[in-house]
């Protein structure tokens, strides 16, 4: 059952990731991967949030497995975002790249704690 649960919620989060992440590069023309900073941070929110529910409101660990494991494992991209920082640096975008690698940690630490605030608040 636990391996289904991260199955179906990967068969949701994957394709959203896809999709959001040309939904949004579609509408800025410009070198910086949006779409994969976009999807990365929404998803360190939602994850956040998800353990913030679980912490202080008992989400049950199958909603964990579908939602956190599965929905935010397809949904966030580590490799996309390492891949395309330094394809960055490769095509001589520093700044671009930088910016990229610092602000998706800052961003996606500040957007997992502000869910995890948000739910244990609630």
């Amino acid at each position: 059952m636990p391996v289904l649960m991260v199955f179906l919620g990967g068969m949701i989060g994957a394709p959203l990731r896809y999709l959001t992440d040309k939904a949004v590069q579609a509408r800025h023309d410009s070198v910086f991967p949006l779409g994969t900073f976009t999807v990365n941070i929404v998803g360190s929110f939602i994850l956040g949030a998800l353990a913030g529910a679980a912490a202080a409101h008992g989400l049950p660990p199958s909603v964990m497995l579908l939602l956190g494991t599965g929905l935010c494992g397809g949904l966030t991209t580590f490799s996309t975002f390492t891949f395309e920082t330094v394809r960055l640096l490769e095509d001589g975008s520093l700044a671009e790249a930088g910016l990229n690698a610092l602000g998706s940690l800052l961003l996606g630490l500040a957007a997992a704690a502000a869910g995890y605030a948000l739910l244990t608040w609630l």
